[in-house]
């Protein structure tokens, strides 16, 4: 467990930290230590793969696995050397276990098959219909934790793709910290029981400050 509480997660290659960062930073191909300096850098190939992706799936794409393993590579893939890769670990947040990781590809091919298929392209003239799309697949993927790590972020950026074939401009996320952050978590565990109301809720709320921020609330 990392002095921040992130994760847990067993002793592999996967799971190791970059020597000097007292256990703040995962390994990674440039040898940074420092956690803002890893944020930052994060932050900004975030935006550019977004900006890329959006370039490359367009409006009547059906995502499939392949694609979110390809967003989170075109994300991370110069940082980390297992981005875009299932993890091979086992991982949980705070006493929250995420599925083992031989389960990974099965879970991530349900998704395909089901969520993905059901809700994608996201296309249609009702705002609810939208949000319910992207609250379910998201919260699907973020069950799954098919990844070492940015797995919500990747989650965002699909959703952010998928708002877009909606016609969305590109969702704005920044409301999600605080209590909603935790009211976030919540949503997450609702969908246990495939209870994907409170998601919806938080999707609602993303949805009316991207367009008010556009001007289109």
């Amino acid at each position: 467990m990392t002095p921040k509480d992130r994760y847990d997660v067993s002793d592999l290659p996967e799971a190791q930290f970059e020597p000097g960062s007292r256990g703040l930073v995962l390994k990674n191909n440039l040898g940074i230590k420092r956690q803002k300096e890893m944020d930052l850098l994060e932050a900004e190939n975030q935006v550019r793969a977004t900006e890329e992706l959006f370039g490359i799936f367009d409006r009547s794409h059906r995502f499939v696995a392949d694609d979110v393993r390809k967003i989170h590579k075109m994300w991370l893939g110069g940082i980390y050397p297992w981005a875009g890769h299932y993890r091979q670990v086992n991982i949980s947040k705070g006493s929250f276990p995420f599925p083992p990781s031989a389960q990974v590809p099965r879970l991530m091919s349900e998704l395909e098959s089901g969520p993905l298929r059901e809700f994608t392209p996201c296309s249609s003239d009702s705002v609810d219909k939208i949000i319910a799309a992207l609250a379910i697949v998201h919260t699907e993927l973020v069950l799954v934790h098919p990844f070492r790590d940015g797995n919500g972020r990747a989650a965002r950026m699909l959703a952010v793709l998928m708002g877009s074939q909606a016609g969305l401009p590109p969702l704005d996320f920044a409301g999600i910290r605080g209590q909603r952050k935790e009211a976030y978590f919540a949503a997450v565990r609702a969908g246990l029981k495939r209870d994907y109301r409170p998601m919806e809720q938080v999707f609602r709320k993303v949805v009316t400050r991207t367009l008010r921020k556009a001007g289109k609330g």
